[in-house]
């Protein structure tokens, strides 16, 4: 009976110790080990049918459009317009994902995730350069709602304690090779901008705000990645470097 208790006691122990991961080590596989784990058919690159969700999202994009301009009374049916903002919000963040400007800086962030000198974003701050912040860029970094609105400041400032903005060539965001992208994205930005303003002065403001402008806002992934700031700053805002625990 007490072998038998025993036997139990040493397998529950063997199946715990294998289930426990310490996320203070290296985890325990390549990233080798997670590509040969998927399917050989997921690998397959497919451009018709890529492309076939591409004309199905544009379509649905021109639809809530033209039911939004033919259907909704801008000064009336307000109730109806944060609907439209969300539907066409999640559209818009579906083409932005297919090939969005700060691609360079979003793969640094993939290729060092979580690293808390070379990461790009959602990285935690080290305690020194939490205690140096400003009051005013603690409390829009670390406070609700204002990190669901940083976006846009991370894409012109960056992140606290790096310099230089997604939109200059000379950032150090950037490789001289890369400089060239840079200056045909921030072209696009300045095109697409003018375009607005254009829009803005035949139509109307309003109608621009209430159709593109708050429906390219409202996207459920913008929504998500705030969201995720605000978890990261409400778990862990402030981290040590390696410098700082060896001091």
């Amino acid at each position: 009976m007490a072998a038998s208790a025993t036997q139990e006691a040493d397998c529950k122990a063997s199946e715990d110790a294998r289930l426990f991961f310490d996320a203070a080590k290296p985890p325990p596989f390549r990233i080798g080990d997670v590509r040969a784990a998927i399917p050989a058919h997921c690998w397959r690159k497919t451009p018709l049918r890529s492309l076939s969700y591409v004309a199905r999202d544009l379509l649905i994009v021109a639809a809530l459009f033209a039911a939004a301009a033919t259907r909704i009374d801008v000064s009336v049916a307000w109730a109806a317009w944060p609907l439209y903002w969300a539907a066409q919000g999640t559209m818009f963040w579906a083409l932005f994902v297919l090939g969005h400007d700060w691609r360079i800086s979003h793969r640094t962030h993939h290729q060092n995730h979580g690293h808390i000198e070379k990461d790009e974003s959602w990285h935690p701050i080290t305690e020194k350069l939490y205690r140096k912040l400003e009051t005013r860029t603690k409390k829009l970094r670390f406070t609700l709602p204002f990190p669901l609105l940083a976006f846009p400041v991370y894409l012109w400032y960056r992140s606290p304690g790096k310099t230089g903005s997604h939109f200059l060539p000379s950032s150090d965001l950037f490789s001289p090779k890369e400089k060239s992208d840079v200056i045909v994205s921030t072209t696009c930005w300045c095109i697409m901008i003018s375009l607005l303003v254009a829009l803005a002065c035949v139509f109307g403001s309003v109608p621009v705000l209430m159709l593109y402008d708050k429906g390219s806002k409202a996207s459920a992934g913008q929504i998500l990645q705030g969201a995720r700031e605000v978890r990261s700053a409400a778990t862990s805002p402030v981290w040590r470097s390696a410098e700082e625990l060896e001091s």
